[in-house]
């Protein structure tokens, strides 16, 4: 996940990104693009309608907060697995 992280931000995309743990080398990668979580876990309140999409990791569960609010505001939910055509 994070690879796609990465390659969205160098198309100019602002990227955001939640986890408990992130494990090297995705943290130093991360961290070195200025990518790296402010802080550890998943946070509703970090959801907002100003989101253009999420993509989800494979590792999140159904009752996972940040997802059920996406879902409540009706944010587009793509799965990493997800064919992505992106153009800023």
């Amino acid at each position: 996940m994070h690879n796609l992280a990465l390659e969205l931000h160098k198309k100019g995309y602002q990227v955001t990104g939640s986890d408990d743990e992130i494990f090297e080398p995705s943290k130093s990668r991360l961290e070195a693009a200025g990518l790296l979580p402010e802080k550890w876990g998943w946070s509703p309140e970090r959801i907002t309608s100003r989101l253009d999409a999420v993509i989800l990791g494979m590792h999140a569960r159904e009752d996972n907060a940040e997802l059920q609010k996406e879902q409540e505001l009706g944010i587009q939910v793509d799965t990493e697995q997800t064919d992505l055509t992106v153009s800023p």
